[in-house]
């Protein structure tokens, strides 16, 4: 089987990947948390992984310039790859926005980035922690 690089994948093969990558590490920070029981770990992972949070996180990620030119254009490859899949509990607006920030996690895990994908995912969970205080 041909390995396919990340540089040519589809924005919404990226998204898949990312979005996976992006909840194991919400789902670990939960953990350590201490929040062991099924129901209540997949609602607390709820805030950090649905596509409003992760619409809202790219906004701010937006606001702060925090992410490199390589990062915005692999978020916008994400967010305008055509799903054939529609938004269930959101906007299309904002469903496309949360393919776009999963297509970042999913080319950062992809390319190697490890280190900025754990740095870029510590302030994801701090961002969305101090917005529900």
């Amino acid at each position: 089987m041909e390995e396919q690089s990340y540089e040519q994948m589809n924005g919404i093969a990226l998204a898949y990947m990312g979005d996976a990558i992006y909840e194991v590490y919400i789902r670990e920070h939960l953990l350590n948390k201490g929040i062991t029981k099924p129901t209540k770990l997949h609602h607390r992972a709820t805030h950090y992984v649905s596509a409003k949070a992760q619409a809202f996180l790219i906004e701010k990620m937006q606001e702060e310039d925090i992410m490199a030119p390589l990062e915005e254009d692999y978020f916008r490859r994400g967010r305008n790859a055509k799903s054939h899949t529609s938004a269930k509990n959101t906007s299309v607006l904002t469903y496309r926005i949360s393919t776009g920030f999963e297509a970042l996690f999913g080319y950062l895990f992809l390319s190697g980035q490890t280190e900025r994908l754990e740095q870029l995912t510590r302030w994801c969970i701090t961002t969305v922690e101090r917005e529900k205080k």
